[in-house]
Protein backbone atom coordinates (compact mmCIF):
# COMPACT_ATOMS: atom_id res chain seq x y z
CA UNK A 1 0.00 0.00 0.00
CA UNK A 2 1.43 3.39 -1.02
CA UNK A 3 1.68 6.28 1.43
CA UNK A 4 -0.85 8.31 -0.59
CA UNK A 5 -3.36 5.47 -0.37
CA UNK A 6 -2.66 4.94 3.33
CA UNK A 7 -3.16 8.65 4.09
CA UNK A 8 -6.48 8.48 2.23
CA UNK A 9 -7.40 5.46 4.35
CA UNK A 10 -6.58 7.37 7.55
CA UNK A 11 -8.83 10.20 6.37
CA UNK A 12 -11.61 7.69 5.74
CA UNK A 13 -11.05 6.15 9.18
CA UNK A 14 -11.18 9.56 10.86
CA UNK A 15 -14.38 10.69 9.16
CA UNK A 16 -16.18 7.41 9.75
CA UNK A 17 -15.13 7.04 13.39
CA UNK A 18 -15.68 10.64 14.53
CA UNK A 19 -19.16 11.05 13.01
CA UNK A 20 -22.36 9.97 14.83
CA UNK A 21 -23.16 6.28 14.95
CA UNK A 22 -24.03 3.57 17.48
CA UNK A 23 -20.58 3.57 19.12
CA UNK A 24 -20.43 7.33 19.55
CA UNK A 25 -24.00 7.64 20.81
CA UNK A 26 -23.28 5.00 23.43
CA UNK A 27 -20.01 6.69 24.40
CA UNK A 28 -21.81 10.01 24.80
CA UNK A 29 -24.40 8.34 27.03
CA UNK A 30 -21.69 6.47 28.96
CA UNK A 31 -19.72 9.68 29.49
CA UNK A 32 -22.84 11.28 30.95
CA UNK A 33 -23.84 8.33 33.12
CA UNK A 34 -20.42 7.04 34.24
CA UNK A 35 -17.80 9.69 33.43
CA UNK A 36 -14.81 9.65 31.08
CA UNK A 37 -12.48 7.49 33.19
CA UNK A 38 -15.00 4.68 33.73
CA UNK A 39 -15.77 4.78 29.98
CA UNK A 40 -12.12 4.14 29.00
CA UNK A 41 -12.52 0.32 28.76
CA UNK A 42 -15.52 0.90 26.47
CA UNK A 43 -13.40 3.12 24.19
CA UNK A 44 -10.48 0.66 24.15
CA UNK A 45 -12.89 -2.17 23.37
CA UNK A 46 -14.30 -0.28 20.38
CA UNK A 47 -10.79 0.34 19.04
CA UNK A 48 -9.70 -3.27 19.54
CA UNK A 49 -12.97 -4.65 18.18
CA UNK A 50 -12.72 -2.52 15.04
CA UNK A 51 -9.18 -3.71 14.45
CA UNK A 52 -10.23 -7.34 14.73
CA UNK A 53 -13.33 -6.81 12.58
CA UNK A 54 -11.41 -5.05 9.80
CA UNK A 55 -8.77 -7.79 9.79
CA UNK A 56 -11.36 -10.57 9.77
CA UNK A 57 -13.36 -8.86 7.03
CA UNK A 58 -10.32 -8.66 4.79
CA UNK A 59 -9.18 -12.17 5.60
CA UNK A 60 -12.41 -13.86 4.64
CA UNK A 61 -15.61 -12.85 6.41
CA UNK A 62 -16.68 -10.69 3.47
CA UNK A 63 -16.28 -13.77 1.26
CA UNK A 64 -18.62 -15.70 3.56
CA UNK A 65 -21.38 -13.14 3.00
CA UNK A 66 -20.89 -13.38 -0.77
CA UNK A 67 -20.86 -17.18 -0.73
CA UNK A 68 -23.80 -17.58 1.65
CA UNK A 69 -26.14 -14.52 1.57
CA UNK A 70 -28.31 -15.77 4.51
CA UNK A 71 -25.32 -14.97 6.76
CA UNK A 72 -25.88 -11.28 6.06
CA UNK A 73 -29.55 -11.66 6.98
CA UNK A 74 -28.59 -13.34 10.26
CA UNK A 75 -26.22 -10.46 10.99
CA UNK A 76 -29.02 -7.97 10.39
CA UNK A 77 -31.40 -9.79 12.74
CA UNK A 78 -28.76 -10.03 15.48
CA UNK A 79 -27.85 -6.35 15.05
CA UNK A 80 -31.45 -5.16 15.33
CA UNK A 81 -32.21 -7.31 18.39
CA UNK A 82 -29.06 -6.35 20.28
CA UNK A 83 -29.28 -2.64 19.50
CA UNK A 84 -32.93 -2.47 20.54
CA UNK A 85 -31.94 -4.04 23.86
CA UNK A 86 -29.11 -1.49 24.27
CA UNK A 87 -31.50 1.38 23.46
CA UNK A 88 -33.84 0.10 26.18
CA UNK A 89 -30.96 -0.01 28.68
CA UNK A 90 -29.88 3.55 27.80
CA UNK A 91 -33.43 4.88 28.06
CA UNK A 92 -33.73 3.40 31.58
CA UNK A 93 -30.33 4.58 32.86
CA UNK A 94 -30.45 6.38 36.21
CA UNK A 95 -28.79 9.57 37.35
CA UNK A 96 -24.98 9.77 37.11
CA UNK A 97 -23.48 8.09 40.13
CA UNK A 98 -26.90 7.01 41.37
CA UNK A 99 -25.71 3.45 42.03
CA UNK A 100 -28.62 1.92 40.14
CA UNK A 101 -28.46 -1.85 40.50
CA UNK A 102 -26.86 -3.37 37.42
CA UNK A 103 -25.82 0.03 36.05
CA UNK A 104 -22.24 -0.09 34.79
CA UNK A 105 -20.32 0.99 31.71
CA UNK A 106 -19.66 -1.45 28.91
CA UNK A 107 -16.53 -3.54 29.45
CA UNK A 108 -13.64 -3.82 26.99
CA UNK A 109 -14.74 -7.27 25.80
CA UNK A 110 -18.40 -6.26 25.51
CA UNK A 111 -17.48 -3.19 23.44
CA UNK A 112 -15.15 -5.26 21.23
CA UNK A 113 -17.84 -7.90 20.67
CA UNK A 114 -20.43 -5.20 19.92
CA UNK A 115 -18.57 -4.28 16.72
CA UNK A 116 -19.72 -7.60 15.21
CA UNK A 117 -23.37 -6.48 15.42
CA UNK A 118 -22.72 -2.79 14.74
CA UNK A 119 -23.96 -1.93 11.23
CA UNK A 120 -21.74 1.14 10.91
CA UNK A 121 -18.66 -0.90 11.88
CA UNK A 122 -19.47 -3.46 9.17
CA UNK A 123 -19.99 -0.72 6.57
CA UNK A 124 -16.67 0.87 7.55
CA UNK A 125 -14.82 -2.46 7.45
CA UNK A 126 -16.26 -3.57 4.12
CA UNK A 127 -15.64 -0.14 2.60
CA UNK A 128 -12.05 0.03 3.82
CA UNK A 129 -10.92 -3.41 2.67
CA UNK A 130 -12.54 -3.03 -0.75
CA UNK A 131 -11.54 0.58 -1.49
CA UNK A 132 -8.08 0.92 0.08
CA UNK A 133 -6.41 -2.44 -0.43
CA UNK A 134 -4.94 -2.53 -3.93
CA UNK A 135 -3.14 -5.86 -3.52
CA UNK A 136 -4.94 -8.16 -1.06
CA UNK A 137 -2.68 -9.73 1.56
CA UNK A 138 -2.71 -10.37 5.28
CA UNK A 139 -0.16 -7.56 5.77
CA UNK A 140 -2.35 -5.08 3.89
CA UNK A 141 -5.45 -5.95 5.93
CA UNK A 142 -3.51 -5.70 9.18
CA UNK A 143 -2.21 -2.28 8.08
CA UNK A 144 -5.79 -1.13 7.48
CA UNK A 145 -6.80 -2.44 10.91
CA UNK A 146 -3.85 -0.64 12.55
CA UNK A 147 -4.85 2.59 10.83
CA UNK A 148 -8.41 2.32 12.13
CA UNK A 149 -7.19 1.64 15.66
CA UNK A 150 -4.69 4.52 15.64
CA UNK A 151 -7.17 7.08 14.32
CA UNK A 152 -10.29 5.71 15.95
CA UNK A 153 -9.36 5.90 19.63
CA UNK A 154 -8.73 9.67 19.78
CA UNK A 155 -11.72 10.28 17.51
CA UNK A 156 -14.24 8.42 19.64
CA UNK A 157 -12.82 9.79 22.90
CA UNK A 158 -14.29 13.17 21.94
CA UNK A 159 -17.77 11.74 22.44
CA UNK A 160 -17.06 10.33 25.90
CA UNK A 161 -15.45 13.65 26.88
CA UNK A 162 -18.53 15.52 25.66
CA UNK A 163 -20.69 13.25 27.79
CA UNK A 164 -18.46 13.93 30.81
CA UNK A 165 -18.90 17.66 30.16
CA UNK A 166 -22.69 17.32 30.18
CA UNK A 167 -22.81 15.47 33.51
CA UNK A 168 -23.41 18.54 35.72
CA UNK A 169 -26.12 19.95 33.44
CA UNK A 170 -27.82 16.55 33.31
CA UNK A 171 -27.90 16.07 37.08
CA UNK A 172 -31.48 17.36 36.88
CA UNK A 173 -33.61 14.17 36.65
CA UNK A 174 -35.94 15.48 33.92
CA UNK A 175 -33.05 16.59 31.70
CA UNK A 176 -31.32 13.25 32.19
CA UNK A 177 -34.46 11.28 31.28
CA UNK A 178 -34.90 13.40 28.15
CA UNK A 179 -31.23 12.98 27.21
CA UNK A 180 -31.22 9.21 27.72
CA UNK A 181 -34.50 8.92 25.84
CA UNK A 182 -33.07 10.94 22.94
CA UNK A 183 -29.93 8.77 22.87
CA UNK A 184 -32.08 5.65 22.79
CA UNK A 185 -34.13 7.03 19.89
CA UNK A 186 -30.98 7.99 17.94
CA UNK A 187 -29.58 4.50 18.52
CA UNK A 188 -32.78 2.94 17.15
CA UNK A 189 -32.72 5.30 14.14
CA UNK A 190 -29.15 4.20 13.44
CA UNK A 191 -30.57 0.76 12.65
CA UNK A 192 -31.60 1.97 9.19
CA UNK A 193 -28.21 1.03 7.65
CA UNK A 194 -28.79 -2.55 8.84
CA UNK A 195 -31.88 -2.82 6.70
CA UNK A 196 -30.22 -1.35 3.63
CA UNK A 197 -26.74 -2.88 4.04
CA UNK A 198 -25.57 -4.66 0.90
CA UNK A 199 -22.28 -6.29 -0.02
CA UNK A 200 -19.95 -3.92 -1.92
Amino acid sequence: MTWDLYLALLGFAFVTTVTPGPNNMMLLASGVNFGFRRTLPHMLGISLGMGVLVSATGLGVAGLFRAWPPALTLLKVASVAYMLWLAWKIARAGAPGSGRVGARPMTLLQAAAFQWVNPKAWAMSLGAVTAYVAQPSAAAYLAVAAGFMAVGLPSISVWAAAGQGLRRWLEHPVRLRLFNGAMAVVLVLSLWPVVTMQMP
